[in-house]
């Protein structure tokens, strides 16, 4: 009879999951025992306390990050304090008035003496355009009012001389006259004396004649040559006020046609804002009343600036104008210059910024918001 060992009669073990416990094998004729599923760790007391303390925190830290926030709006409303309705605020650009400096007729432009920037006095020479077809001309001009100069004098000394025959006629008539009252001259010989003293009148007449006319070709000599040296110095383009090199459009060796332009100047001392603002507003504004302009990049720094201009006429509100009832769009444009640019040398053409104005006689607040 075969034996049996503890070994044979083992059956096949299976490996279970780390953290689980394998059955029991159930003896024959008992019910198999009920498996309990294994349930996740439970988190220890520290682990729950350190979450508890970071959410804490959080919420914490949220309700301070809100309450600064607050406080910095309120301070900004506090120092920004609203506009009253007594006063008027418009978006606009500062201007200057500018002064485009073109060559008078075609020609190459010669020398630029100046370069964007550059702050020029009135009557600085700025450039020139080439003159020297315009210069020969004008020599051949002056030659001209030499010669007729010539002429002229030429002219007079014919006249001198012809005074001399004239008087010698003369002499010889009255001399022929006694003579032929006298008996001793014929009416013949007088005759002839009388013509000859009449020709040299005539002649003393022609020759003065002939000195006006060539003392008119000395004038219009005179004036062709001030004509050329009129257009060698229109060709030599000037500054026309003192203001500021915007510009410098064409460079040495460049041909222009008549007009074309070389410089934009800008007058620093005439800067102004225009503002598009609504009838109700504009129809309490006149010329004379004060305005205040503030300037993107000086914030909280007041311009004074004065009213210039009141357009008599509305007009659509323009493309990049800004106004603050989107709904309004005929408006009227006021031009508030600034009083005193040269107060403010950081103030410059083309900065964005805001003029304000005033519709009654409020006193104008300390800061705008």
């Amino acid at each position: 009879m075969p034996l049996h060992t503890d070994l044979d009669a083992a059956p096949n073990v299976v490996p279970l999951p780390l953290g689980r416990q394998a059955p029991e094998t159930p003896d024959e004729g008992q019910p198999a025992p009920t498996v309990t599923p294994a349930h996740p760790p439970v988190e220890s007391g520290g682990n729950a306390g350190r979450t508890k303390h970071r959410r804490l925190m959080i919420s914490v830290g949220v309700m301070f990050i809100l309450m600064l926030a607050g406080a910095v709006f309120a301070y900004w409303r506090w120092s920004h304090p609203a506009l009253s309705a007594d006063f008027y605020v418009a978006n606009g650009r500062l201007e200057a008035t500018e002064v485009q400096i073109a060559s008078k007729t075609a020609g190459r432009l010669a020398q630029v003496l100046v370069h964007e920037g550059d702050r020029v006095s009135t009557g600085q020479l700025l450039a020139r355009m080439d003159t020297r077809t315009l210069e020969a001309q004008l020599r051949q001009a002056q030659a001209g009012v030499s010669a007729a100069r010539q002429n002229v004098a030429v002219a007079q000394a014919t006249v001198q001389l012809r005074q001399a025959e004239q008087r010698l006629a003369g002499q010889e008539l009255n001399r022929a006259r006694q003579m032929f009252e006298r008996g001793y001259y014929s009416a013949q010989l007088l005759d002839q004396h009388q013509a000859q003293f009449d020709t040299r009148t005539a002649a003393v007449r022609s020759a003065s004649a002939q000195v006006q006319a060539l003392q008119a070709t000395i004038a219009e000599a005179l004036a062709n040559a001030a004509s050329l040296q009129s257009e060698i110095d229109d060709n030599s383009l000037r500054a026309p006020i003192d203001g500021l090199i915007q510009l410098r459009m064409a460079e040495p060796g460049e041909v222009l046609g008549a007009g074309g332009q070389v410089f934009v100047l800008i007058d620093l001392s005439d800067q102004y804002m225009n503002l598009y603002l609504p009838a109700a507003t504009a129809g309490k504004l006149t010329a004379g009343d004060e305005a205040k302009i503030v300037l993107d990049a000086l914030p909280g720094q007041s311009l004074p600036a004065r009213i210039t201009f009141v357009e008599d006429k509305s007009q659509f509100t323009p493309k990049e104008v800004e106004t603050q009832d989107e709904r309004q769009k005929l408006v009227f444009r006021v031009k508030a210059r600034l009083v005193s640019p040269a107060d403010t040398p950081q103030a410059k053409p083309g900065m964005p910024g805001q003029g304000y104005v005033r519709t009654t006689t409020a006193v104008w607040p300390a800061t705008f918001p």
